[in-house]
């Protein structure tokens, strides 16, 4: 059949059709991994059907996508996955990624058990915020990892706990900190005052993350946005740092780079991927290597990213 304009439900339908018919799981399970119940997992499957996206195989635009999101799943042996569309005629780093980071994030602060939520920073990630629809949340913690000043003293504007403060009504609690601190010394002693160890131990317990991955290239985004200087930069690459997630530089090889600006950044550890999810949030040739380093490593456990760079990742 011709390529159809994509919908969301024919999204949802194509989903289940290919969890059912090409990845072999039952409808119970489809209700599990599409946040629904067991009866509209079935009515997706039988839309699928209907509307003629089910044959030999899903004859929908997503199908591509649902295949390097399996693959990556394995090769990486990652809980979670979203791969969605390239546009080959834009140059955006967030399209498409922010808008299923902010159908997942919606997904999980719509459920009725409390969950404590923690949050990176980044262009991607604000404005995956930015689409979420107004919600009420109250039995929800939304917890920052990284620190919300800017180096001349302003709020970061790339921090998204405010953003996502105004938009959803759950406890929020933010890291009046800096990103970077001037001194490992003046990282300890921040760190050491009782307001800021609550909001480290409430992070440590998130039980799912949202972060962004940052390259470190010529036009890094902690350099653009002034947490480090152009010498700090050069430093960490002549050091083999690739990329950095909530500040913490890392190599090829997925491991934090010793001293330079490591010893004082601000930003909570990186939640466990051994009792929770750490879903990175990235697109894009600049951002590979630090991807590449932080899926192999399991920096992450969770991606979503375009099927352009699925594929990169695959290569």
């Amino acid at each position: 059949m011709n390529v159809r304009e994509s919908s969301p439900r024919l999204d949802e339908a194509a989903r289940a059709g290919w969890l059912y018919y090409v990845a072999g799981n039952t409808q119970d399970q489809i209700a599990g991994k599409l946040g629904v119940s067991r009866q509209t997992a079935q009515r997706l499957v039988s839309l699928a059907v209907s509307e003629g996206l089910i044959k030999v195989r899903v004859d929908h635009p997503i199908a591509s996508c649902l295949d390097l999101g399996a693959r990556l799943r394995s090769r990486f042996a990652l809980d979670l996955v979203e791969v969605v569309p390239s546009d080959p005629d834009s140059s955006s780093t967030t399209l498409g990624v922010a808008a299923a980071a902010a159908a997942e994030i919606e997904l999980r602060l719509r459920a009725s058990e409390p969950v404590v939520m923690a949050i990176g920073t980044g262009r991607t990630l604000k404005a995956a915020i930015e689409q979420l629809p107004p919600m009420e949340c109250p039995q929800h913690k939304v917890v920052s990892l990284t620190g919300n000043i800017a180096p001349d003293g302003s709020a970061a504007f790339y921090n998204v706990i405010f953003t996502m403060a105004d938009r959803i009504k759950a406890r929020s609690f933010p890291m009046p900190l800096p990103a970077i601190a001037s001194s490992r010394e003046e990282r300890e002693m921040l760190h050491a005052q009782p307001l800021i160890q609550r909001t480290l131990a409430l992070a440590a317990e998130a039980d799912i993350t949202f972060v962004g991955v940052g390259d470190l290239g010529p036009g890094a985004p902690l350099y653009e946005d002034g947490f480090i200087t152009d010498s700090e930069l050069k430093a960490l690459q002549k050091a083999g740092a690739v990329g950095e997630i909530v500040g913490w530089a890392f190599d090829r090889d997925g491991k934090l780079i010793e001293g330079i600006t490591n010893e004082r950044v601000a930003s909570a550890p990186i939640p466990s991927r051994e009792r929770s999810l750490v879903v990175a949030l990235a697109m894009g040739e600049r951002k590979l290597p630090g991807m590449l380093a932080a899926v192999t490593r399991r920096l992450v456990n969770g991606l979503i990213t375009d099927e352009r760079t699925a594929a990169a990742l695959l290569s």
